[in-house]
């Protein structure tokens, strides 16, 4: 529909612009998951060049049937990026990295393949440049698991946030610098740059996530009678559960 087109083209755009790419100068991109080609349109536009990798034949059908300007490679990227070292000006990626934290057949390992397509990328990648990828995290395991391998690959950057307190126009930016540390730009919409808000934002999020699991709140009452139960079980030496057990106590000053 036209509306997930504009939602597409928009996400390019932010993500090209947090690249930081140089104004004087065509680059080359990486676009991982490119799909039909919609980011590729706006990349082209700008004036740089891209190649695009992407699992699926039919969307890269539609792409080549749209004349797209980009070169096409069909590949999975939790196989690796194929290219050779420094080749990259910069990488951008719409809504496809979370599809690595899938297990499609029994021999795939989210981590591993993760690991895989960011190691590769930071070599593809040329020194000083950025991968900037927009995906959309189930939870904040999920979003740990990617930054996580991303820095284990050598990356450093981290979660930009775009509109953090809008839940139609929230969006997840991972913003990768690659051999230079640069300093991770505003999410918009953001007003307060107080990191507390954010960092607080996200525990909340992740009981947020639990409770959708259907696990108890973190030191509520149940959590901490489940907390002792596995614990008896473990045949550790438990108090015996009261009327105060999991009430709050008074400040004391």
């Amino acid at each position: 529909s036209s509306r997930v087109v504009e939602i597409q083209s928009q996400m390019s755009e932010r993500a090209v612009e947090l690249l930081g790419l140089p104004e004087d100068r065509a680059c080359l991109l990486l676009d991982v998951g490119c799909g039909s080609g919609l980011s590729g349109d706006y990349i082209s536009e700008e004036g740089h060049y891209w190649i695009g990798m992407d699992i699926s034949p039919a969307m890269l059908d539609v792409a080549v049937e749209r004349e797209v300007e980009g070169d096409l490679l069909l590949a999975d990227v939790g196989h690796g990026i194929p290219f050779r070292p420094g080749m990259f000006d910069g990488c951008i990626s719409i809504s496809a990295v979370q599809w690595l934290c899938n297990a499609d057949k029994k021999s795939h390992s989210p981590p591993k393949r993760l690991y895989r397509f960011f190691s590769t990328l930071y070599t593809a990648l040329a020194r000083g440049s950025r991968a900037v990828l927009q995906l959309y995290p189930e939870n904040s395991e999920q979003l740990e698991l990617i930054t996580a391998q991303a820095m284990r690959a050598g990356f450093t950057g981290g979660m930009v946030v775009d509109y953090p307190n809008s839940a139609k126009a929230k969006k997840f930016f991972l913003c990768l610098f690659v051999g230079t540390s640069g300093t991770l730009p505003k999410g918009l919409g953001t007003e307060c740059a107080n990191e507390e808000l954010h960092q607080a934002k996200f525990t909340n999020e992740r009981t947020r996530f639990r409770n959708v699991k259907g696990k108890s709140v973190k030191k509520s009452r149940d959590w901490i009678l489940e907390k002792k139960e596995r614990r008896r079980r473990q045949g550790k030496e438990v108090r015996a559960d009261t009327k105060y057990t999991g009430r709050k106590r008074r400040p004391r000053f």
